[in-house]
């Protein structure tokens, strides 16, 4: 009972805003494809809401089928001429009618927009939800100042003071102490140029951030750049910076840019083992990271929000067989080519990225389940 207990504890807890919020991502992410296809004339099946057994579902006006599905981790958008939900072409022989409403029928350029407008879909849900907040709730930008620097630290070496003010680092601006967090961060072991303002005047000092490895709050180990620069923790020292709409926007587009390097610095530095592949997650972190993200309040939710959506906007776009991604690049291959791949080709393509995907999500929640186990036993 009391495991069933806390099971029900942390489902409450963790998992119903977790999937509150994947279900709008995903909703957005699948309508991206459904917009796009009615406008290209492609006939719509079904509009689907997790994977597997129906809960609740209707149909529209147009005979698509809307429905929620009892695995809520995922969707689709399936066409007249769908094996399944992977828009694998059936092969079926069709009406002249389901013909004209086929998706496979379309051209190279059409497929290749309905395919594209998912991720896109996700991309201006991030640019949207970041460029409200900030026209509305403003900027919150903490400076890039050194309030103290840790003895014997590389920052100490470096010739680094209190009161010194960061402007860029290898030549690149930096406008907060987050800029600075993050380049240094994933640059351990790398030395660094820092341009720096002190008593007035531009100086140049040279540091090489430790590589330091440590665990989070999840459990997960992780390595990353240490200087030994200490920020400034004062309410007063965090400034509120109000904008225009149109430079809410940019920011909005530059906010989610940035989602998407940081992605790509991650799988870099997992790929070249300078970050372990034990802080990959699957669901059980999701659920975790939103539910206290959630606690936080409702701005940084909505920021949480905004990079799910840009994450798996870009991560669809992987060229993996299987992902949107894979689809774009065989319609690549169709066009260069001027006719489609063999279909023993795009098979063979999308079982070895059904394997690879499978393999990863075998990979996340078993990294999950020994992160849960570490903090429950306390061996992590």
């Amino acid at each position: 009972m009391d495991f069933l207990a806390t099971l029900v504890g942390w489902v409450w807890q963790y998992g119903i805003m977790f999937l509150l919020v994947l279900t709008l991502v995903v909703f957005v992410h699948e309508l991206g494809h459904f917009l796009v296809a009615r406008w290209c004339g492609v006939t719509v099946k079904a509009f689907s809401i997790g994977f597997g057994p129906e809960i609740y579902g209707f149909y529209d006006k147009y005979g698509t089928r809307w429905r929620f599905a009892w695995i809520p981790l995922g969707g689709y958008v399936k066409f007249i001429d769908d094996e399944n939900a992977a828009s694998f072409g059936s092969g079926k022989t069709l009406s002249p009618a389901e013909r004209a409403g086929s998706f496979h029928g379309k051209s190279v350029g059409a497929r290749a927009a309905v395919v594209a407008a998912g991720p896109i879909a996700n991309f201006i849900l991030a640019i949207v939800l970041y460029s409200a907040l900030n026209a509305t709730v403003g900027m919150h930008i903490l400076p890039p100042l050194v309030d103290a620097v840790v003895p014997n630290s590389p920052a100490e070496r470096g010739g680094f003071k209190a009161g010194d003010m960061i402007l860029a680092i290898n030549g690149a601006k930096i406008d907060r102490f987050d800029d600075l967090q993050r380049i240094v961060g994933s640059s351990g072991g790398e030395e660094l140029s820092f341009t720096v303002e002190r008593d007035g005047k531009d100086i140049v000092l040279k540091a090489t951030p430790n590589v330091d490895e440590q665990r989070d709050a999840m459990g997960r180990t992780f390595r990353r750049g240490l200087i030994g620069i200490q920020r400034a923790v004062a309410p007063d020292k965090v400034r509120t910076v109000h904008v225009s709409v149109p430079q809410a926007v940019m920011l909005g587009v530059s906010e989610t840019y940035g989602n998407i390097t940081q992605t790509l610095a991650g799988l870099r530095d997992i790929i070249t083992r300078r970050q372990s592949a034990e802080q990959m997650g699957g669901p059980i972190m999701m659920a975790e990271v939103t539910a206290k993200v959630a606690e936080l309040g409702w701005e940084p939710m909505l920021r949480w929000i905004a990079f799910i959506s840009a994450n798996i906007g870009f991560l669809n776009l992987l060229p993996i067989p299987v992902l949107d991604g894979g689809h774009l690049m065989f319609y690549a291959f169709e066009a260069i080519r001027r006719k489609p791949a063999s279909e023993r080709l795009q098979q063979m393509g999308f079982q070895v990225g059904l394997a690879l995907l499978m393999m990863l999500m075998v990979f996340v929640n078993f990294n999950d389940i020994m992160n849960v186990w570490r903090r429950l036993t306390g061996t992590g």
